[in-house]
């Protein structure tokens, strides 16, 4: 059974995978990484037409089963991809609004996926980690990661600051998380995220609901939601078209997960790489299970990265917290209702924050890794994968289409390939 060391918490320094918290601060801060990772894992099932109560669930299930996988030696949090977004769009032509009527076909190819990337887990534990190694250093690992971040920084910026007043609301917020976290100290200082999330989101009633100035918060949602109620689950149905336009997406995970896994090694200063085969394998099973009953594929969350970053506490136990905080979020709407009261822009304003923290994760990596940017190949395979990344670069085949995050992981490792080839 996995067992942690108590640590306590008024020392400020690291806390360790293998250690904890105090059980009511590990309550609180595994709160806080569900708050973390709830925007993108509601918003990615709303851009695809999926069940967004069915998502939280999963998002719970397949963070226990990850953690499982990896023996509870790497601390993660699972959730909704974004790297499925454009290949079920193309799969099911869905037009981005409402439900998606062909959501089963979804399911089915994103079933495949995941089963084929759960392979690659295998096959990499099997064979060692050097392949991998290989084609993924850590030039290409921290451009991977640092693009993640700066193509995220879109979906606050744009999708949850659409007004003058939600960009200075925004602003707010991040003033705020920042504040808490240079200011404070011991257990607010470790819960900047959530501490700022609660200072932001009184201020924006006070705005509106108290002087008009914007959209009030209404908690008549909160009011009239059920305690209880099983989400809505999907059976998925396989189809050749849409498995052949899903699967590719296998490639991205693989160099994502690759990626956070080095982000978490660089931030606790443990080598990662003896459990980067489970931790594929947990991700393409959790990845199944998901769409097994109508969720989306899911991934190591790099919200919850940015989380770990800015806290300094990397406890695995933390996750488990989170996950079954989230199933227990999945089976009530009146708990979903409570966190959909936070003004768009407030979650917008903590999505800077924790996508500029992923940013720099990745480059962490250049530089425990201490990557020679005075080399023309370093050079060049960062500063296209970057361009790539945060212009969301896309490229079309036919009815598939890879954009951002897609572009930049599959531009890193053939760049790095190609210029390789001299050496």
């Amino acid at each position: 059974m996995r067992t942690w060391t108590v640590k306590p918490s008024a020392d400020g320094r690291v806390v360790a995978p293998d250690e904890r918290l105090p059980w009511p601060q590990t309550l609180v801060l595994g709160v806080q990484h569900v708050l973390a990772m709830f925007g993108g894992t509601v918003l990615g099932p709303l851009l695809m037409g999926f069940d967004a109560n069915v998502a939280i669930l999963m998002s719970g299930v397949g963070t226990l089963i990850f953690f499982v996988a990896v023996g509870g030696k790497v601390p993660s949090y699972l959730s909704s991809s974004f790297s499925f977004i454009a290949a079920v769009a193309a799969a099911t032509g869905y037009a981005g609004q409402g439900p998606n009527a062909s959501i089963d076909v979804a399911l089915g190819g994103i079933i495949v996926c995941g089963a084929v990337y759960a392979l690659i887990g295998v096959v990499v534990m099997a064979s060692g980690t050097g392949w991998i190694e290989r084609l993924m250093p850590p030039v290409v690992t921290g451009s991977i990661v640092a693009t993640i971040g700066l193509n995220l920084a879109s979906v606050p910026i744009k999708t949850m600051g659409s007004t003058a007043f939600d960009a200075w609301v925004q602003a707010m917020t991040f003033l705020s998380v920042g504040l808490v976290a240079v200011f404070t100290t011991g257990l607010v200082q470790r819960l900047l995220i959530l501490v700022g999330l609660g200072v932001a989101s009184l201020v924006y009633a006070v705005l509106t609901n108290g002087l008009g100035w914007g959209p009030p918060i209404d908690a008549s949602l909160i009011a009239n939601a059920a305690w209880f109620g099983v989400p809505h689950f999907t059976a998925p149905r396989f189809e050749g078209r849409a498995i052949f336009l899903i699967l590719p997406v296998a490639a991205i995970l693989v160099a994502e997960n690759l990626g956070h896994l080095k982000a978490v090694g660089a931030m606790t200063g443990r080598n990662m790489n003896a459990y980067i085969g489970r931790a594929f394998v947990g991700d393409g099973l959790a990845t199944v299970a998901s769409a097994a009953v109508g969720g989306t594929g899911v991934t190591t969350y790099a919200e919850n990265i940015g989380v770990m970053a800015a806290t300094r506490v990397y406890s695995t136990v933390l996750f488990v917290v989170a996950a079954l905080f989230a199933i227990l979020l999945g089976f009530s709407p009146k708990f979903g209702a409570l966190i959909h009261t936070i003004p768009l822009p407030v979650m917008g304003g903590v999505g800077i924050v924790i996508f500029g923290l992923i940013a720099l994760a990745g480059m962490r990596i250049w530089v425990d890794n201490r990557i020679d940017f005075t080399d023309s190949r370093n050079m060049m395979v960062a500063g296209i994968t970057l361009m790539l990344g945060a212009g969301d670069f896309t490229l079309s085949f036919g009815t598939f289409s890879m954009a951002g995050i897609g572009t930049a992981t599959f531009g890193a490792l053939l760049l790095h390939g190609l210029l390789s080839l001299r050496k």
